[in-house]
């Protein structure tokens, strides 16, 4: 017999946006049940932004140990001891674990369920032997890596973001299909710390970025050492798990047999939405996840929301605790809150970063026309990045003719934290002046955005026009 639990909010999933939804909830007063089928916090935590973030930092203080001749300082010969690494990795993930347990989030007032949840009907779920009601359900199931179906793929095991953190070694050569921020990611993490990697790509690396500063990140790839194979086509995947070989077909339509120790897939990413029970709900969805309204309730039940990675678009940590706060406002306080994605920052943690918010210059060209002004600063005019020798890499900010911010990409050291600026603008409606005329303290990296900005306005302070004024304004001086 099933114990039956009745409850305000139901969260399925207990990902980044599903514990944010649970512990808010929870702590301002509702009745929540959890439902999480296997690891509390998600793929972050678990198989994404954390581990990932830590191999790249041990990636990039391996790079950093073997060149800091420029700095005039000889350091002895690096050895990379690959368990120590992998167990840096997954002592990062303990660490923060805590935060993200069963037993946190009991402590809060939250009824944990750790069970694979079922819709039967539109109001009730089962997840184990508990039957639950709730007036609203949230469903926060994440996404999974996305194996293409190439010929004998699957046949090998490839890894996957979900267990390449597993590894206890560094491959001797790792194959990547695809060259998206994840591929090049753990392309250039791999390769600072000793393997040979590969990156197969069938258009080009980092296809949704700007073309212009994605190239920065491709020529420090191949700096690295990386093999890229952009424009291919892959035919077919042979040989076994522990020796992959990639026959392809090269953009100039040469055939290749790439062989190697292991082979990553980074292909994307598939939202999950099945076995959810969701025709039961009478909730409408497809491959690219529920469908929604504004206010990210199923436009078929309006008591089913749908956050993160399952509410389509953008798959970031940050996007799910946004929609978190907008399903609270929702739900607890009945305010007709609605999600706007429009400056949704997003960053690739390469060295050096890339970072973006709003539009790029191709989108508005194609919206705004001749309306856009197009706003650059390159990092070696920047006086701290030319003291750390790390002035690769440029600003280019989206504007309109009177001062409108609409985007802004950079890729440079720290490009990660130095596009909030940006975001807070456009989240603020402010114009360039507000970041032109923000004193910046010197030297910092922060300075890129100030004069970025500031560079609206100079071919109107140092016109002729502007010299014929000061001229005869002096004269009454």
């Amino acid at each position: 017999m099933s114990q039956k639990i009745s409850c305000d909010i139901c969260v399925i999933g207990g990902g980044a946006g599903g514990l944010s939804v649970a512990a808010g909830a929870s702590q301002m007063g509702a009745d929540v049940v959890l439902v999480e089928k296997s690891e509390m916090g998600g793929d972050c935590l678990n198989t994404g932004c954390v581990p990932s973030k830590a191999l790249l930092a041990a990636g990039h203080a391996a790079f950093h140990a073997a060149h800091t001749d420029q700095f005039g300082i000889t350091a002895g010969k690096v050895s990379i001891n690959g368990k120590k690494v992998f167990e840096h990795v997954r002592g990062v993930i303990e660490t923060i674990a805590p935060n993200d347990s069963v037993e946190r989030f009991e402590g809060l007032g939250v009824n944990v369920v750790k069970a694979h949840g079922r819709f039967t009907g539109p109001k009730t779920l089962v997840a184990g032997d508990q039957e639950i009601t709730a007036k609203y359900f949230v469903v926060s199931t994440r996404s999974s890596a996305f194996v293409p179906p190439i010929d004998g793929l699957r046949a090998i095991s490839p890894l996957t973001n979900e267990n390449i953190f597993d590894l206890t070694e560094i491959p001797k050569h790792l194959i990547i299909i695809g060259g998206g921020p994840i591929g090049c990611e753990m392309a250039q993490a791999f390769r600072h710390l000793g393997a040979r990697v590969t990156v197969l790509e069938l258009f080009s690396i980092m296809p949704k970025d700007d073309p212009e500063l994605a190239d920065v990140i491709r020529q420090h790839l191949l700096k690295d050492g990386i093999d890229l194979f952009e424009g291919c086509k892959v035919d077919r995947v042979q040989g076994s798990k522990n020796a992959p070989e990639v026959v392809i077909e090269d953009s100039s339509g040469t055939g290749h047999i790439i062989k190697g120790s292991h082979l990553l897939v980074a292909a994307g990413r598939r939202v999950n939405v099945q076995d959810l029970g969701l025709e039961a709900a009478k909730v409408d969805f497809s491959p690219r996840g529920i469908e929604i309204d504004r206010r990210l309730r199923s436009v078929s039940n309006k008591r089913v929301f749908a956050i993160g990675d399952v509410a389509g678009g953008f798959q970031f940590t940050h996007v799910a605790g946004y929609h978190a706060g907008i399903v609270i406002r929702n739900t607890l306080f009945k305010l007709p809150a609605k999600a706007n994605l429009d400056t949704v920052p997003w960053v690739t943690y390469t060295e050096p970063e890339l970072s973006n918010v709003g539009l790029s210059e191709a989108l508005a060209r194609e919206k705004y026309g001749a309306d856009v002004r197009v706003l650059n600063f390159s990092f070696d005019e920047n006086d701290r990045a030319t003291a750390e020798h790390n002035t690769d890499g440029k600003i280019k900010a989206i504007v309109t003719q009177k001062g409108k911010i609409l985007g802004c990409s950079i890729v440079g050291p720290r490009a990660g934290d130095l596009i909030a600026p940006w975001v807070l603008a456009m989240e603020q409606n402010l114009k360039i002046g507000a970041l032109a005329s923000t004193i910046s303290p010197y030297p910092t990296l922060g300075e890129v955005s100030k004069r970025a900005a500031g560079s609206f306005y100079t071919p109107k302070l140092f016109s002729d026009k502007a010299r014929k004024i000061v001229k005869f304004l002096m004269k009454f001086s």
